[in-house]
């Protein structure tokens, strides 16, 4: 009976993780920006047949930006919540802190990005 609860708590804690992932993509409108740059990248990926290691460090940073955007919004939900809507330094620092590793993370698939796609897309307009 335990090691059914056990499973059935696990099972449980994943619903909420999907929770948090609707919340993400229905409240955050940079997050359903990070998914129309992920399609096109996708279509890009396929288009332009990128390596399976290419692939690899894109799926990763398919990951990481919108992870990074979930943990803002997060951190930004509760500064909200514990502050009442009043803006103290501390928070704001904490908002700012964290609206900057979703900015560094984007920035970094981006610089990612360019260093797969650039060249293949100046060979195939080149020649």
């Amino acid at each position: 009976m335990k090691r059914f609860l056990y499973f059935k708590e696990r099972i449980r804690s994943f619903s909420y993780a999907f929770q948090g992932v609707r919340t993400l993509f229905s409240e955050t409108p940079n997050a359903r920006i990070h998914v129309v740059i992920i399609a096109l990248v996708i279509v890009l990926g396929f288009w332009l047949h990128i390596s399976r290691m290419e692939w690899i460090a894109v799926c990763i940073l398919f990951g990481v930006v919108p992870a990074t955007e979930a943990l803002n919004s997060a951190i930004e939900k509760l500064a909200d919540f514990a502050c009442g809507g009043r803006i103290h330094p501390s928070i704001k620092k904490a908002k700012d802190l964290a609206a900057a590793a979703v900015l560094l993370t984007a920035i970094a698939s981006v610089v990612a990005g360019a260093l797969i796609f650039l060249p293949k897309l100046i060979e195939l307009f080149v020649e």
